[in-house]
């Protein structure tokens, strides 16, 4: 039987930080959470009452009180009191701290290129093989989940330095059940019939997508997701990778092609929901209100697991609104990619209660905890899929599970002028007529210009 306590006073312990905060799930009174995994960390770990350490992040609002709800388990173990901040301004603070001297313990980051520098410059601390060995078999797609948080440090040589904890996913498109069972439709299971499927919908006099890239100073983003997706389809990983790093330049074939690929959908006024000139004028968390007109103004609507949150109120995911995996091509040489993100945990002084709190995210009960409530999902092979809160969250880390590759969100590994900046504006160029080689050849001679 399951006990979730989310009463006041438990949220208000656990924002004091207090030691004894009261835990929002009783212990042993949910079977779907792996409790002896808590009981064999404690024992290995002994007893740390007394020591602390600081934990900064960029979560703030729920996400905080959800973490900290998790935090409390580690304490209970231990004795030990690990105290969680979050800051709107993180990326500047943690850089800001660590310069000065008083970096927090540990630091939470939700984007790599960000640990990947403080690393290069000595401020955080290797991990180990043996972490980064634990990655490999206890994670889906390990090894990318590995390389995701291994940088080279002051000595220019590679480590693991961030543990990956909490995950998103990206690769996903979202549809209407009602609307293709009326018209007959089949969810596509690869990507030629994805593509076939396209064609279909738009033979038969309907629109197939529903794309917005308006986003104020930031329009284009949601473009340079579709973009990284395809990439993934259409190239290799290490492809993928070397582009990331502008190693594959970015106006090589291999990254035209799938910026055509994107205009494949994008450009084709049969296939976007307004015709072309609509994909950069529609704010995308209005794109996927087409889902749900009537007759629906669209099928279909790639974006992260986040979009729900704009769909009409009321919307219950499963019933009026589902997803499926964004699929691969059939020859399946390709693999499984799922495009995503999530967050990195990184160690940022020699405090070994710390280091204990490292080991405590290995453990099942650390992730499970998280997933029987809300807004969680793990890539952990040893964490008990049935203790996700309800099935679009089980079904959201099904697709993680069955990776065989995971990627970060490549914008956001890239400078901040090329995947915050001319990365966008070149797909709002491309969309509106130009070339993908002429906006690839821009893009270059942007990150040239950095070097």
């Amino acid at each position: 039987m399951t006990k979730k306590l989310f009463t006041t006073a438990a949220i208000v312990a656990l924002l004091a930080g207090t030691a004894q905060a009261q835990l929002v799930i009783e212990k042993g009174s949910d079977e779907r959470i792996n409790w002896q995994s808590l009981e064999d960390f404690a024992a290995a770990h002994g007893d740390l009452s007394g020591q602390s350490f600081n934990i900064m992040g960029p979560w703030l609002g729920g996400d905080q009180e959800l973490f900290q709800s998790v935090i409390a388990y580690f304490n209970d173990a231990t004795g030990a009191q690990a105290n969680y901040s979050g800051s709107d301004s993180f990326e500047q603070q943690i850089v800001i701290d660590a310069e000065a001297g008083s970096p927090p313990d540990i630091a939470v980051f939700p984007q790599p290129g960000l640990a990947a520098d403080l690393a290069a410059r000595g401020h955080l601390r290797p991990l180990g093989e043996e972490t980064a060995a634990w990655l490999r078999e206890n994670y889906a797609a390990g090894e990318s989940w590995e390389a995701l948080g291994t940088y080279a440090g002051p000595d220019g040589e590679n480590a693991l330095f961030a543990f990956p904890y909490k995950a998103d996913v990206k690769s996903l498109v979202w549809f209407v059940p009602e609307n293709f069972e009326d018209a007959g439709y089949e969810i596509p299971t690869t990507y030629e019939e994805l593509r076939a499927l396209t064609e279909q919908i738009a033979e038969d006099g309907e629109t197939p997508w529903c794309i917005g890239l308006g986003s104020g100073g930031a329009t284009g983003w949601p473009a340079t997701d579709w973009v990284e997706d395809l990439m993934l389809r259409t190239a290799s990983p290490e492809d993928y990778d070397r582009w990331t790093t502008n190693e594959l330049p970015f106006n090589d074939p291999i990254v035209v092609n799938a910026i055509e690929e994107f205009g494949w959908f994008a450009r084709n006024p049969d296939f976007v929901a307004g015709g072309v000139g609509a994909v950069t004028a529609t704010d995308f968390r209005e794109s996927p209100n087409g889902l749900f007109a009537s007759p629906p103004a669209c099928y279909m609507h790639r974006q992260a697991s986040f979009i729900p949150t704009f769909f009409p109120e009321g919307t219950v995911i499963g019933e009026d609104a589902d997803f499926f995996y964004f699929p691969a091509p059939e020859a399946g040489d390709l693999g499984q990619p799922v495009l995503g993100g999530g967050t990195m945990f990184a160690v940022m002084s020699d405090n070994p209660a710390a280091k204990a709190f490292i080991e405590f995210l290995k453990t099942p009960a650390a992730h499970e905890i998280w997933m029987a409530q809300r807004g969680f999902l793990t890539p952990h092979t040893g964490a008990n899929p049935d203790a996700y809160g309800d099935d679009t969250l089980r079904r959201m880390g099904q697709i993680l599970l069955d990776a065989t590759v995971f990627r970060f969100d490549g914008s956001d590994l890239m400078p901040g002028a090329i995947g915050a900046g001319a990365f966008w504006t070149g797909m709002v160029d491309f969309v509106g007529g130009a070339s993908a080689q002429q906006v690839a050849d821009q893009i270059q001679q942007t990150w040239a210009s950095l070097n």
